[in-house]
């Protein structure tokens, strides 16, 4: 009796483990479906989101500049690997903003300056407004590529993301596509410019095409993934590592990250004029990465100029913000560009960036 009562029990508990299991494994699937609802959710937010700042950039440089958004091909995608999907081989079609000067006379040519935008999954927004107003102030034409992963597009183009690699040749073809099109732009007149990933993007554009650039800024650049790979947290780690990305982690393809950063990269260079700034207080992109940058460079024998700020209030977003500092800095990054592209109205002084960026 003993026995049966013993075994009953044990059948008993060993029931209700199965059915706690199920209920664990139920929930498990019903998280899943919420996660990959909310993340559906979270994209169609961004779109909606895209579309206020596509607006706002009306409203905010409408008054001084023809603004355009055009749909061009880049390179293949880099995550479609089968031969029979329908896409293989075809280009990635991306957006990119164009702004004209109001001011511009159709029967001239302008300097151009490509102007990619930061983030690992990041879009081009108007906190660059008062940069875009600077820039058609002194009569140059811009185009801001909208690369392969940016937001605002959906999951698909999210993922799409080939950081560091397909994405550089995406702002390579935005920069042709200007000269190749566009009668009012000299293409021997082009400069890019970006900060942080957008810096990067440019350093490895000079790197890849340096008869296509007269000149080049790096802000703040991100530049050697492997280091960043090992001050960041999991979770950014997790964003390279990902299927759909690099998809191993630094330790698991050391080369691959390498590949892609502009510190290991240098050999590559010639002779474009290239400014790079950096900041010491940096909480995004390390002081040490550029350092190891410009410390690559300088091994390499290359020419280029370099600025490391120390502890200049704005951290990463030192020489962006508003402060006069900032303001500063900026009219002589525009010194720099100007030398080499002569655009038709230079900013020379305090006075002139405060016009430009403000309405006034």
């Amino acid at each position: 009796m003993f026995k049966s009562i013993v075994s009953l029990l044990f059948l008993s508990i060993f029931s209700i483990s199965l059915i706690a299991q199920d209920s664990n494994t139920q929930l498990l699937e019903k998280l899943e479906i919420l996660e990959s609802q909310l993340d559906n959710l979270q994209h169609q937010f961004n779109k909606v989101n895209k579309q206020n700042e596509d607006l706002l950039w009306f409203e905010k440089v409408g008054d001084i500049a023809f603004i355009d958004k055009i749909f061009i091909p880049g390179p293949p995608a880099s995550n479609i690997k089968s031969e029979t999907h329908m896409s293989y081989g075809n280009p990635l079609k991306f957006w990119s903003y164009v702004f004209i000067p109001k001011s511009v006379d159709a029967s001239k040519k302008y300097p151009l300056i490509v102007l990619p935008h930061g983030g690992v999954h990041g879009d081009l927004t108007t906190y660059y407004t008062h940069i875009v107003r600077e820039l058609m102030a002194q009569g140059y034409i811009v185009i801001a590529p909208e690369y392969r992963g940016s937001t605002g597009y959906g999951k698909s183009y999210y993922e799409s993301i080939d950081y560091g690699g397909l994405e550089n040749e995406d702002v390579f073809a935005a920069r042709n596509h200007m000269v190749e099109n566009y009668d009012i732009v000299d293409g021997n007149r082009v400069g890019i410019m970006g900060w942080s990933h957008g810096g990067m993007i440019s350093l490895m554009n000079i790197f890849d095409h340096p008869k296509e650039y007269q000149v080049a800024f790096a802000g703040v650049p991100v530049s050697d993934l492997v280091a960043r790979m090992g001050y960041m947290d999991d979770g950014y780690r997790a964003l390279y590592s990902a299927d759909y990305h690099i998809g191993a982690t630094a330790q698991e393809n050391i080369a691959e990250y390498r590949r892609r950063s502009p510190a290991w990269n240098t050999y590559k260079m010639k002779n474009t004029p290239l400014l790079i700034h950096t900041n010491t207080n940096d909480d995004d992109v390390n002081v040490l990465e550029v350092e190891h940058l410009i410390k690559s460079l300088k091994a390499d024998g290359k020419a280029f100029e370099y600025e490391i700020y120390k502890e200049i209030p704005g951290g990463h977003s030192f020489d962006r913000i508003d402060t006069r500092k900032a303001n500063e800095i900026r009219i002589k990054i525009y010194k720099f560009l100007a030398k080499e592209l002569n655009p038709p109205n230079p900013i020379k002084n305090m006075v002139a960036l405060r016009k430009a960026a403000y309405r006034f």
